[in-house]
């Protein structure tokens, strides 16, 4: 597989890391029911070239099946348009490769090696022996008397499923019930939703804000300001001062600089949520400023997660509209970083040239042009690049500073025919409202009112609250309002997982009705994946972890792929015992002793193996330390919780609930014999 993901030119990263870690829980489970199955043949007697051979043959069409559900739930996830499909494309990639050679290496490779180097056993003592005759799949005429006598974890997992099947539609009922009361408590204690992980970031920034029509010199002073206010602070590593505004990105317009923070060592120092707030403490109260902190965004960018557009074709409701707008976002509160696209305050003069006028006096409108220039930007008269530069600069001649007026442009004269002429005589200068960056949105003007939410606090019941509010405002019909940014993002991402879910739901079900030929067992396997989700609820609350549309829609997708390979093949060897049972409690208590042990190892495996991602370990083999709270852990861990939960329950129900479901439909195919067979024997033959 990794030879595979390098010739397609995949990179290592962090997606594509995390991908493996989640693979080699999964990618075992065809190898282990294979082994287990050849172990129980050559404890029985088989030599290992026979056992493994039979394991492969026996296990080929379970294997495979649960193989093609686990990359179905995966496949549609290919197809993840917009920026967050890009960042997350590389996990179904990485994990179809890997799973599709893990069924090589399952069905040819291990069954190869265990032939080779597999240890015949030996006499089996008096407790395996009752082990073997209990997961036998050669039905006697005994019933359940050979499951009698079992001890250990077996014998205990059986007193249990007994008890199960002697009331199996009181254990259907049940799951339902607590699948209900599961996600009405998550709805009212769990911890809310959110869009991508909050994870502890490398590099913070601070966005110095003054209005005013301020110079570099000045903008640079209160830069200054800032920055004494922080310089003593150790938990940096590096702090770089730009002033000025970055034309290239899209800033607010009264920006004046930005401070980059690069933190110590996260295990040296404190999180960047309480580092900030104490640099907001000391920058507070500088007159005239206003200071914003961002954290780098370590997922897909998606700007400041609180972000209205208000939109009109008559730009001049704007600005009241997005005052309206940010009372609402002071009534909602837990709001903070607040920003607005409103222009700055000022004034531009606009110079008008009456062409006409100049035709009279005989003036060259171009030279009338130049002439103004000589008191802005200055006449351009050559280029020169300095040797310590790259870039060329521009030479320009403009009057000095003092002579910039309006005053001087209108007292510049020009040549004309009839000798020099004031330049007032044929040019008109109005002030104008100054008119910043125009933004647009399918023709009409746009403005933005963005925020960021304050630490602790959920983006989506901020954005929910603000609709709210905002529906309620009694805003001009005329205004089009918009909510972009994470919320728009969030929309697109849950729409898309559902239909994936969906689509892998479907896929399956198609897989497993070939497989099984019965719509009843692919509505059981598949109703094992919703069932599985009461798992991921309690895993979040116990945890105290949101619902992240993302990284736990991913883990719920994952979790379907996961869990439908344990039911396929407890299902497969029911359906093989049960072809030559005469009692089909007895046919599905063998099933459960004989799938007890392969479901378990499973289950263990994947779980054992995404445990450090849950527990927030980070474990150095190099070093030998072992950390926790990692920032890299905080990428997957609401992924890897998904899965744990939802696996450990899953593997209840397939040990439980799936036999009881079996047992319903066994009860019922036989409560219909009987009912057609007195039918029957109430038909009196025609004379």
């Amino acid at each position: 597989a990794i030879l595979v993901l390098s010739a397609m030119g995949l990179t290592v990263n962090i997606v594509v890391l995390f991908s493996l870690i989640l693979a080699v829980g999964m990618l075992v489970d065809g190898a282990i029911v294979v082994t287990e199955y050849a172990d129980r043949k050559m404890t029985e007697g088989a030599l290992p070239r026979l056992a493994y051979g039979l394991a492969a043959k026996r296990m080929a069409w379970p294997i495979t099946a649960s193989t093609a559900t686990t990359l179905a739930a995966f496949l549609p996830l290919l197809f993840w348009p917009g920026v967050v499909g890009e960042f997350m494309k590389y996990l179904p990639i990485t994990l179809l490769m890997t799973l599709a050679a893990s069924l090589l290496m399952a069905l040819i490779f291990v069954p190869t090696l265990g032939a080779v180097f597999g240890r015949a056993g030996g006499a089996a003592d008096a407790e395996t022996a009752k082990r073997l005759a209990a997961t036998s799949e050669n039905e006697d005429d005994e019933g359940t008397s050979s499951l009698e006598g079992v001890g250990g974890l077996t014998g205990a997992y059986l007193t249990a499923l007994r008890g199960a099947l002697n009331h199996p539609a009181k254990v259907l009922a049940g799951s339902v019930m607590l699948l209900v009361v599961v996600q009405v408590g998550y709805a009212k204690f769990g911890h809310g939703v959110e869009f991508f992980p909050d994870v502890e970031p490398e590099l913070a920034q601070l966005q110095v804000r003054a209005r005013g029509n301020l110079s570099a010199w000045e903008q640079d002073k209160l830069m200054r300001e800032v920055e004494d206010r922080i310089l003593d602070m150790r938990e940096f590593k590096s702090i770089y001062t730009r002033t000025g505004k970055n034309r290239e990105t899209q800033e607010a317009e009264d920006i004046i600089g930005t401070i980059t923070l690069e933190f110590a060592d996260w295990t040296t120092r404190r999180t960047a949520d309480e580092i900030l707030t104490d640099v907001e403490k000391r920058t507070h109260g500088l007159a005239g400023i206003h200071v914003d902190r961002r954290k780098q965004e370590k997922g897909p960018p998606v700007g400041k997660p609180v972000n209205v557009e208000l939109t009109s074709r008559l730009p001049e409701l704007l600005p009241a509209a997005v005052q309206k707008v940010l009372e609402g976002f002071d009534a909602v509160g837990g709001l903070i970083n607040i920003e607005d696209g409103r222009q700055l305050p000022g004034i531009d003069w606009e110079v008008q040239v009456d062409r006409a006028q100049a035709v009279k006096f005989g003036a060259n409108v171009q030279l009338i042009g130049r002439m103004v220039q000589t008191v802005t930007t200055g006449i351009k008269v050559g280029e020169y690049r300095p040797d310590d530069s790259d870039d060329e600069i521009d030479i320009r001649v403009r009057y000095p500073a003092e002579f910039r007026t309006l005053e001087q442009l209108h007292a510049i004269k020009v040549n004309t025919d009839k000798g020099p002429v004031p330049i007032r005589n044929f040019v008109t200068i109005t002030p104008k409202p100054k008119i910043g960056t125009l933004s647009r949105s399918d023709g009409k003007r746009v403005l933005a009112v963005k925020a960021d939410v304050a630490p602790g606090v959920q983006a989506a019941e901020k954005q929910a609250a603000l609709k709210a509010w905002i529906a309620q405002a009694g805003l001009d019909p005329n205004i089009g309002v918009d909510f972009k940014g994470e919320d728009e993002e969030q929309a697109k991402a849950e729409a898309f997982l559902s239909k994936a879910f969906s689509a892998a739901l479907f896929i399956m079900a198609i897989i497993l009705v070939t497989q099984f030929n019965s719509f009843y067992s692919a509505f059981l396997i598949l109703s094992a994946v919703i069932m599985s989700t009461i798992g991921v609820f309690i895993g979040l609350m116990v945890t105290a972890q949101p619902f992240g549309i993302v990284m736990t829609g991913i883990g719920v997708i994952a979790l379907a792929g996961i869990v439908v390979n344990n039911n396929i093949v407890l299902i497969d060897t029911f359906d093989r015992l049960a072809k030559s049972a005469t009692d089909m409690k007895g046919a599905i208590l063998r099933t459960g002793a004989q799938r007890l042990r392969p479901v378990l190892l499973t289950s263990v495996t994947t779980v054992l193996g995404l445990m450090p991602m849950v527990l927030g370990m980070n474990i150095d083999f190099v070093n030998h330390e072992v950390t926790v709270g990692a920032p890299s852990t905080q990428w997957w861990r609401s992924l890897a919780t998904a899965i744990v939960f939802g696996l450990a329950f899953a593997t209840v129900l397939t040990l439980i609930v799936t036999p009881a479901a079996l047992m319903v439909r066994a009860n019922f195919q036989a409560w219909r014999g009987k009912r057609r067979g007195r039918r029957g024997g109430a038909v009196q033959p025609a004379e």
